[in-house]
Protein backbone atom coordinates (compact mmCIF):
# COMPACT_ATOMS: atom_id res chain seq x y z
CA UNK A 1 0.00 0.00 0.00
CA UNK A 2 1.32 3.38 -0.98
CA UNK A 3 0.45 4.88 2.37
CA UNK A 4 2.82 2.52 4.20
CA UNK A 5 5.56 2.63 1.55
CA UNK A 6 8.93 3.63 3.11
CA UNK A 7 11.07 6.14 1.30
CA UNK A 8 14.67 5.08 1.88
CA UNK A 9 15.98 8.35 0.52
CA UNK A 10 14.41 10.40 3.34
CA UNK A 11 16.31 11.13 6.55
CA UNK A 12 14.90 10.37 9.95
CA UNK A 13 14.86 13.31 12.34
CA UNK A 14 15.85 10.96 15.15
CA UNK A 15 19.12 9.80 13.59
CA UNK A 16 22.18 12.03 13.36
CA UNK A 17 23.38 13.13 10.00
CA UNK A 18 26.80 11.65 9.24
CA UNK A 19 28.60 12.31 6.05
CA UNK A 20 30.35 9.39 4.42
CA UNK A 21 34.16 9.62 4.54
CA UNK A 22 34.38 11.86 7.62
CA UNK A 23 35.35 10.93 11.20
CA UNK A 24 34.55 12.56 14.52
CA UNK A 25 37.71 14.21 15.91
CA UNK A 26 38.98 12.47 19.05
CA UNK A 27 38.23 14.20 22.37
CA UNK A 28 41.38 15.73 23.89
CA UNK A 29 42.10 15.04 27.54
CA UNK A 30 42.98 18.75 28.02
CA UNK A 31 39.92 20.27 26.36
CA UNK A 32 37.18 19.23 28.75
CA UNK A 33 36.43 20.90 32.09
CA UNK A 34 38.66 18.60 34.11
CA UNK A 35 41.52 19.08 31.67
CA UNK A 36 41.23 22.86 31.90
CA UNK A 37 41.22 22.56 35.69
CA UNK A 38 44.38 20.46 35.54
CA UNK A 39 46.10 23.04 33.32
CA UNK A 40 45.15 25.80 35.74
CA UNK A 41 46.42 23.73 38.68
CA UNK A 42 49.78 23.22 36.96
CA UNK A 43 50.01 26.96 36.32
CA UNK A 44 49.26 27.71 39.98
CA UNK A 45 51.89 25.21 41.11
CA UNK A 46 54.50 26.81 38.84
CA UNK A 47 53.65 30.31 40.12
CA UNK A 48 53.86 29.11 43.75
CA UNK A 49 57.22 27.46 43.11
CA UNK A 50 58.61 30.63 41.52
CA UNK A 51 57.29 32.75 44.40
CA UNK A 52 58.79 30.32 46.94
CA UNK A 53 62.13 30.48 45.13
CA UNK A 54 62.09 34.28 45.20
CA UNK A 55 61.21 34.34 48.91
CA UNK A 56 63.97 31.81 49.66
CA UNK A 57 66.50 33.91 47.75
CA UNK A 58 65.39 37.04 49.61
CA UNK A 59 65.69 35.30 52.98
CA UNK A 60 69.12 33.94 52.06
CA UNK A 61 70.37 37.38 51.03
CA UNK A 62 68.78 39.55 53.72
CA UNK A 63 72.09 41.33 54.23
CA UNK A 64 71.59 42.78 50.74
CA UNK A 65 67.82 42.76 50.16
CA UNK A 66 66.81 44.53 53.38
CA UNK A 67 69.23 47.49 52.92
CA UNK A 68 68.12 47.65 49.27
CA UNK A 69 64.42 47.89 50.17
CA UNK A 70 65.03 50.34 53.01
CA UNK A 71 67.15 52.52 50.74
CA UNK A 72 64.35 52.52 48.15
CA UNK A 73 61.82 53.54 50.82
CA UNK A 74 64.02 56.37 52.17
CA UNK A 75 64.80 57.57 48.65
CA UNK A 76 61.07 57.59 47.80
CA UNK A 77 60.28 59.50 50.99
CA UNK A 78 62.83 62.23 50.18
CA UNK A 79 62.16 62.27 46.42
CA UNK A 80 60.18 65.56 46.64
CA UNK A 81 63.12 67.20 48.44
CA UNK A 82 65.59 66.00 45.80
CA UNK A 83 63.24 67.09 43.03
CA UNK A 84 62.88 70.56 44.55
CA UNK A 85 66.65 71.02 44.83
CA UNK A 86 67.19 69.79 41.24
CA UNK A 87 64.57 72.25 39.96
CA UNK A 88 66.41 75.05 41.76
CA UNK A 89 69.73 74.10 40.13
CA UNK A 90 71.36 72.72 43.27
CA UNK A 91 74.30 70.52 42.20
CA UNK A 92 73.40 66.84 42.31
CA UNK A 93 76.26 65.87 44.62
CA UNK A 94 75.48 68.68 47.06
CA UNK A 95 71.76 67.86 47.11
CA UNK A 96 72.55 64.20 47.72
CA UNK A 97 74.95 65.03 50.55
CA UNK A 98 72.42 67.32 52.26
CA UNK A 99 69.63 64.75 52.05
CA UNK A 100 71.82 61.84 53.13
CA UNK A 101 73.23 63.72 56.11
CA UNK A 102 69.69 64.68 57.15
CA UNK A 103 68.57 61.04 57.07
CA UNK A 104 71.61 59.85 59.04
CA UNK A 105 71.15 62.61 61.63
CA UNK A 106 67.47 61.70 62.09
CA UNK A 107 68.22 58.00 62.56
CA UNK A 108 71.21 58.66 64.82
CA UNK A 109 69.29 61.27 66.81
CA UNK A 110 66.44 58.86 67.57
CA UNK A 111 68.91 56.17 68.64
CA UNK A 112 70.87 58.55 70.87
CA UNK A 113 67.68 59.93 72.39
CA UNK A 114 66.52 56.47 73.48
CA UNK A 115 69.93 55.46 74.86
CA UNK A 116 70.43 58.76 76.70
CA UNK A 117 66.97 58.77 78.29
CA UNK A 118 67.18 55.12 79.38
CA UNK A 119 70.69 55.58 80.80
CA UNK A 120 69.66 58.75 82.63
CA UNK A 121 66.68 57.13 84.38
CA UNK A 122 67.85 53.52 84.54
CA UNK A 123 68.90 53.50 88.21
CA UNK A 124 65.58 54.90 89.39
CA UNK A 125 63.60 52.50 87.24
CA UNK A 126 65.72 49.54 88.32
CA UNK A 127 65.14 50.21 92.01
CA UNK A 128 61.42 50.68 91.44
CA UNK A 129 61.25 47.52 89.35
CA UNK A 130 63.09 45.58 92.05
CA UNK A 131 60.62 46.80 94.69
CA UNK A 132 57.72 45.91 92.41
CA UNK A 133 59.08 42.41 91.87
CA UNK A 134 59.47 41.91 95.62
CA UNK A 135 55.86 42.97 96.11
CA UNK A 136 54.80 40.56 93.38
CA UNK A 137 56.72 37.69 95.00
CA UNK A 138 55.17 38.52 98.39
CA UNK A 139 51.71 38.45 96.82
CA UNK A 140 52.42 35.13 95.11
CA UNK A 141 53.47 33.62 98.44
CA UNK A 142 50.00 34.36 99.81
CA UNK A 143 48.39 32.14 97.17
CA UNK A 144 47.52 28.51 98.07
CA UNK A 145 49.50 27.19 95.09
CA UNK A 146 52.56 29.41 95.62
CA UNK A 147 55.96 27.76 94.99
CA UNK A 148 58.08 26.86 98.00
CA UNK A 149 61.41 28.46 98.80
CA UNK A 150 63.24 25.28 97.68
CA UNK A 151 61.52 25.47 94.29
CA UNK A 152 62.53 29.11 93.93
CA UNK A 153 66.13 28.18 94.76
CA UNK A 154 66.06 25.39 92.17
CA UNK A 155 64.77 27.79 89.53
CA UNK A 156 67.51 30.28 90.39
CA UNK A 157 70.16 27.54 90.16
CA UNK A 158 68.80 26.49 86.78
CA UNK A 159 69.00 30.06 85.50
CA UNK A 160 72.56 30.39 86.82
CA UNK A 161 73.62 27.13 85.16
CA UNK A 162 72.13 28.32 81.87
CA UNK A 163 74.01 31.62 82.02
CA UNK A 164 77.31 29.83 82.64
CA UNK A 165 76.64 27.07 80.07
CA UNK A 166 78.05 26.79 76.57
CA UNK A 167 74.57 27.29 75.13
CA UNK A 168 74.38 30.78 76.59
CA UNK A 169 77.87 31.49 75.35
CA UNK A 170 76.95 30.43 71.82
CA UNK A 171 73.91 32.71 72.04
CA UNK A 172 76.15 35.60 73.05
CA UNK A 173 78.44 34.85 70.10
CA UNK A 174 75.39 34.81 67.84
CA UNK A 175 74.42 38.20 69.26
CA UNK A 176 77.86 39.60 68.41
CA UNK A 177 77.50 38.18 64.89
CA UNK A 178 74.07 39.78 64.55
CA UNK A 179 75.54 43.12 65.67
CA UNK A 180 78.27 42.82 63.05
CA UNK A 181 75.68 42.02 60.37
CA UNK A 182 73.65 45.04 61.47
CA UNK A 183 76.66 47.33 61.14
CA UNK A 184 77.46 45.90 57.70
CA UNK A 185 73.86 46.27 56.59
CA UNK A 186 73.71 49.86 57.84
CA UNK A 187 76.84 50.82 55.91
CA UNK A 188 75.45 49.11 52.81
CA UNK A 189 72.16 50.96 53.31
CA UNK A 190 73.97 54.33 53.35
CA UNK A 191 75.94 53.47 50.19
CA UNK A 192 72.87 52.26 48.26
CA UNK A 193 70.84 55.24 49.44
CA UNK A 194 73.57 57.58 48.22
CA UNK A 195 73.37 56.18 44.69
CA UNK A 196 69.55 56.10 44.72
CA UNK A 197 69.42 59.76 45.70
CA UNK A 198 72.12 60.88 43.29
CA UNK A 199 71.47 58.73 40.22
CA UNK A 200 67.95 57.38 40.80
CA UNK A 201 66.34 58.86 37.65
CA UNK A 202 69.22 57.72 35.42
CA UNK A 203 69.17 54.21 36.95
CA UNK A 204 65.42 53.95 36.32
CA UNK A 205 65.84 55.19 32.72
CA UNK A 206 68.45 52.46 32.19
CA UNK A 207 66.05 49.80 33.47
CA UNK A 208 63.36 51.03 31.04
CA UNK A 209 65.52 50.52 27.94
CA UNK A 210 64.21 47.00 27.09
CA UNK A 211 60.59 48.27 27.05
CA UNK A 212 58.88 50.02 24.15
CA UNK A 213 55.45 51.39 23.36
CA UNK A 214 52.66 50.47 25.74
CA UNK A 215 54.96 48.28 27.82
CA UNK A 216 57.28 51.21 28.40
CA UNK A 217 54.32 53.38 29.43
CA UNK A 218 53.16 50.68 31.87
CA UNK A 219 56.65 50.28 33.34
CA UNK A 220 56.87 54.06 33.77
CA UNK A 221 53.51 54.11 35.56
CA UNK A 222 54.65 51.29 37.84
CA UNK A 223 57.83 53.15 38.77
CA UNK A 224 56.05 56.43 39.43
CA UNK A 225 53.35 54.71 41.49
CA UNK A 226 55.93 52.81 43.55
CA UNK A 227 57.80 55.98 44.46
CA UNK A 228 54.56 57.83 45.20
CA UNK A 229 53.08 55.13 47.45
CA UNK A 230 56.29 54.42 49.37
CA UNK A 231 56.99 58.11 49.86
CA UNK A 232 53.42 58.83 50.95
CA UNK A 233 53.53 55.92 53.39
CA UNK A 234 56.75 57.00 55.07
CA UNK A 235 55.86 60.68 55.25
CA UNK A 236 52.28 60.05 56.39
CA UNK A 237 53.24 57.41 58.94
CA UNK A 238 56.06 59.57 60.30
CA UNK A 239 53.69 62.53 60.71
CA UNK A 240 51.06 60.40 62.47
CA UNK A 241 53.71 58.73 64.63
CA UNK A 242 55.16 62.12 65.64
CA UNK A 243 51.76 63.42 66.74
CA UNK A 244 51.10 60.16 68.63
CA UNK A 245 54.47 60.36 70.37
CA UNK A 246 53.92 63.98 71.41
CA UNK A 247 50.43 63.22 72.74
CA UNK A 248 51.56 60.20 74.75
CA UNK A 249 54.65 62.07 75.98
CA UNK A 250 52.46 64.86 77.38
CA UNK A 251 50.22 62.30 79.08
CA UNK A 252 53.15 60.41 80.61
CA UNK A 253 54.75 63.62 81.88
CA UNK A 254 51.49 64.71 83.50
CA UNK A 255 51.12 61.28 85.15
CA UNK A 256 54.82 61.40 86.20
CA UNK A 257 55.68 58.06 84.60
CA UNK A 258 59.45 57.41 84.44
CA UNK A 259 61.15 56.92 81.07
CA UNK A 260 58.49 59.11 79.45
CA UNK A 261 60.85 60.31 76.72
CA UNK A 262 62.17 56.90 75.58
CA UNK A 263 58.62 55.52 75.74
CA UNK A 264 57.47 58.33 73.45
CA UNK A 265 60.32 57.56 71.04
CA UNK A 266 59.30 53.89 71.15
CA UNK A 267 55.73 54.91 70.33
CA UNK A 268 57.07 56.78 67.30
CA UNK A 269 59.05 53.76 66.09
CA UNK A 270 56.31 51.19 66.70
CA UNK A 271 53.79 53.33 64.82
CA UNK A 272 55.40 52.03 61.62
CA UNK A 273 53.82 48.64 62.46
CA UNK A 274 50.08 49.30 61.98
CA UNK A 275 47.56 48.04 64.55
CA UNK A 276 50.06 45.89 66.46
CA UNK A 277 52.61 48.65 67.11
CA UNK A 278 50.21 50.93 68.96
CA UNK A 279 49.06 48.04 71.15
CA UNK A 280 52.63 47.04 72.06
CA UNK A 281 53.63 50.63 72.85
CA UNK A 282 50.57 51.16 75.05
CA UNK A 283 51.11 47.89 76.90
CA UNK A 284 54.75 48.74 77.59
CA UNK A 285 53.89 52.24 78.84
CA UNK A 286 51.21 50.81 81.13
CA UNK A 287 53.66 48.19 82.43
CA UNK A 288 56.24 50.83 83.30
CA UNK A 289 53.55 52.88 85.08
CA UNK A 290 52.43 49.79 86.98
CA UNK A 291 55.94 48.96 88.16
CA UNK A 292 57.01 52.52 88.92
CA UNK A 293 53.78 53.93 90.37
CA UNK A 294 50.62 51.89 90.93
CA UNK A 295 47.76 50.21 89.09
CA UNK A 296 45.61 53.37 89.12
CA UNK A 297 48.34 55.28 87.31
CA UNK A 298 48.67 52.40 84.85
CA UNK A 299 44.93 52.61 84.06
CA UNK A 300 45.28 56.33 83.38
CA UNK A 301 48.14 55.56 81.00
CA UNK A 302 45.96 53.04 79.16
CA UNK A 303 43.25 55.71 78.88
CA UNK A 304 45.74 58.21 77.41
CA UNK A 305 46.97 55.64 74.86
CA UNK A 306 43.43 54.73 73.80
CA UNK A 307 42.46 58.41 73.44
CA UNK A 308 45.51 59.22 71.31
CA UNK A 309 44.97 56.16 69.11
CA UNK A 310 41.32 57.10 68.54
CA UNK A 311 42.29 60.65 67.53
CA UNK A 312 44.90 59.20 65.17
CA UNK A 313 42.62 56.69 63.45
CA UNK A 314 39.62 59.03 63.10
CA UNK A 315 41.29 62.36 62.26
CA UNK A 316 44.99 62.11 61.40
CA UNK A 317 45.20 59.06 59.16
CA UNK A 318 42.40 60.04 56.75
CA UNK A 319 44.05 63.45 56.23
CA UNK A 320 47.75 62.56 56.22
CA UNK A 321 47.81 59.07 54.71
CA UNK A 322 45.47 59.67 51.76
CA UNK A 323 43.61 57.21 49.59
CA UNK A 324 46.74 55.59 48.15
CA UNK A 325 47.43 53.87 51.48
CA UNK A 326 43.84 52.91 52.24
CA UNK A 327 43.93 49.15 52.89
CA UNK A 328 41.36 47.04 54.66
CA UNK A 329 42.24 46.02 58.20
CA UNK A 330 41.97 42.36 57.23
CA UNK A 331 44.56 42.84 54.47
CA UNK A 332 46.86 44.66 56.90
CA UNK A 333 46.64 41.84 59.45
CA UNK A 334 47.37 39.19 56.81
CA UNK A 335 50.31 41.23 55.49
CA UNK A 336 51.69 41.73 59.01
CA UNK A 337 51.39 38.03 59.81
CA UNK A 338 53.12 36.99 56.59
CA UNK A 339 55.82 39.65 56.94
CA UNK A 340 56.55 38.70 60.56
CA UNK A 341 56.74 35.00 59.68
CA UNK A 342 59.13 35.64 56.78
CA UNK A 343 61.28 38.50 58.10
CA UNK A 344 60.64 39.05 61.81
CA UNK A 345 60.46 42.66 63.00
CA UNK A 346 61.84 44.02 59.74
CA UNK A 347 59.29 41.98 57.79
CA UNK A 348 56.49 43.38 59.95
CA UNK A 349 57.66 46.93 59.25
CA UNK A 350 58.00 46.38 55.48
CA UNK A 351 54.90 44.24 54.96
CA UNK A 352 52.31 47.01 54.80
CA UNK A 353 54.17 49.45 52.49
CA UNK A 354 55.04 46.60 50.12
CA UNK A 355 51.41 45.44 50.09
CA UNK A 356 50.20 48.99 49.49
CA UNK A 357 52.71 49.35 46.66
CA UNK A 358 51.50 46.15 44.99
CA UNK A 359 47.89 47.33 45.26
CA UNK A 360 48.86 50.74 43.87
CA UNK A 361 50.56 49.08 40.87
CA UNK A 362 47.40 47.07 40.19
CA UNK A 363 45.40 50.32 40.22
CA UNK A 364 47.44 51.78 37.33
CA UNK A 365 48.14 48.58 35.43
CA UNK A 366 46.06 49.43 32.32
CA UNK A 367 46.20 53.22 32.56
CA UNK A 368 46.83 56.19 34.87
CA UNK A 369 43.39 55.70 36.44
CA UNK A 370 42.52 52.28 35.02
CA UNK A 371 43.12 49.21 37.21
CA UNK A 372 43.87 45.76 35.88
CA UNK A 373 40.85 44.15 34.25
CA UNK A 374 40.24 41.63 37.04
CA UNK A 375 40.50 44.36 39.73
CA UNK A 376 37.93 46.71 38.22
CA UNK A 377 34.63 47.08 40.09
CA UNK A 378 31.64 45.51 38.42
CA UNK A 379 29.04 47.92 37.02
CA UNK A 380 26.05 48.32 39.29
CA UNK A 381 22.87 46.62 38.15
CA UNK A 382 19.97 49.01 37.78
Amino acid sequence: MGFFRRDHTSKSPLTPEVEIGTETPPLSLWSDTFGKLAIRAVQVIVVVMVAAGIIYAIQSLTLVTIPLVLALIFASAFAPVMGWMRRHNVPSLLATAITLITIVVLIGGLTWLVVWAVEDQWDDLYSQAQAGIQELVAWINTLPFAPTSSQLNDWGKTATDFVTSAQFGSGAIAGVSALANFATGFVLLIVILFFFLKDGPRMWAFLLRPFHGKREERAQRIGDKTVTVLGSYVRGTASVAFVDAIGILIGLLILQVPLALPLAVLVFLLAFIPIVGATLAGALAALVALVANDWVNALFVVGVVVLVNQLESNFLQPVLMGRSMKLHSFVILIALTAGTALGGIVGAVLAVPITATVWGIIQVWDGPSLPARWARPKPSKT
